[in-house]
């Protein structure tokens, strides 16, 4: 009896996480932070705003040309999803330059250019998710700010299916390197910037397929993306201790940080385990209790068609009290980016 009532007085007595919407954005789809200024897309245009100016107002950055037929399927909400259309990823650079992910290409914007042009193709996959940016400005495959890019580092033949993610440490200055898909291919690793030292720290299990991990300075966080198993946010504390900290409604692909908040959201996409058909976000405001503080229902057009339902975080760096989510896939807010004060 001591030991429930000491329970229910630490429940009381635990910082909760209260967040307020806002703001409302239909059509953008939120990329990236640098410090307050939002960026967000609009199809093949590139948009920031002082997110915590009242107003909040948008204005043009830069534009992409994407081949001629992506000009037409941009156009509807339907074929936009259906081809995967517009901006996937954005970072931004201290000098000014903006990286930037689009379908089949990495594209670099100069400062002062109205432009994005072409600075790599990809071949293998379509486009990726997400870009790291190191504390010297070195990207991923790039030394030159995205001007050209080579191979950083190759996995033994087989070890892996593909990289999920890689995330700056700025705490450690080095990154998080997050492989899938099964039984060993499974794998968190730390790597150091230039990729000369890159051992394992999980790996062999699902609870290590990851692809959205959010760095603070006691230690990581981390969510798993398995269909096969229940999913949780885990805790890997600067001393190498794992721990599991919230149970989690299905997979989880993006996480970010507001303050010493830290969010993940998870994702519609139906197995034996993960039966629910929402999207929900997850938060904590002191790391050690979780709340689920919103959800949307899944829309009715097919999943592996038109995306699974989702609610995308976007990367960088944040110095507002803002949480940015971008929902796709779900009922009433499709493709639709909505502002949250923590």
């Amino acid at each position: 009896m001591v030991a429930h009532q000491a329970y229910a007085m630490a429940a009381r007595i635990k910082p909760e996480l209260h967040i307020s919407q806002v703001a409302r954005f239909p059509g953008l789809r939120a990329l990236s932070w640098d410090g307050n200024v939002l960026y967000a897309s609009r199809g093949y245009d590139l948009l920031s705003a002082v997110a915590d100016d009242n107003p909040i107002r948008w204005q043009t950055v830069a534009s992409y040309n994407p081949p001629w037929w992506r000009n037409l399927t941009v156009r509807s909400r339907v074929t936009l999803r259906l081809f995967r259309d517009g901006f996937h990823a954005l970072a931004v650079l201290s000098s000014g330059q903006l990286i930037a992910a689009v379908p089949g290409a990495i594209v670099v914007r100069s400062p002062g250019s109205r432009y994005f042009r072409v600075s790599h193709k990809v071949l293998r996959g379509t486009r990726p998710l997400h870009i790291a940016v190191a504390s010297n400005d070195h990207i991923y495959g790039s030394t030159d700010k995205g001007a050209t890019w080579e191979i950083a580092y190759t996995f033994p033949q087989g070890a892996i299916r593909h990289v999920h993610n890689i995330v700056y440490d700025e705490w450690e200055d080095c990154l998080w390197v997050l492989t899938g898909d099964n039984g060993a291919e499974c794998q968190i690793l730390r790597a150091s910037c230039d990729f000369k030292h890159v051992y394992a720290v999980a790996s062999g299990k699902q609870q290590a397929r990851a692809v959205a991990l959010v760095p603070t300075r006691e230690a990581l966080y981390f969510s798993s993306d398995t269909p096969f198993e229940t999913n949780h946010i885990y805790r890997y504390s600067r001393r190498g201790i794992l721990s599991q900290v919230a149970e989690l409604n299905g997979s989880s692909i993006y996480g970010c940080r507001v303050g010493e908040a830290i969010f993940f959201s998870t994702m519609v996409e139906p197995s034996a385990v993960n039966r629910d058909r929402h999207v929900r976000i997850y938060g904590s405001a002191d790391q050690a209790s979780w709340d689920r503080l919103l959800e949307w229902k899944k829309d009715i057009w097919a999943m592996g068609s038109f995306q699974y339902g989702n609610a995308f975080l976007p990367d960088g760096g944040n110095t507002t009290n803002l949480l940015a989510i971008t929902t796709v896939a779900v009922k009433k807010d499709d493709l639709q980016t909505t502002l949250w004060r923590v």
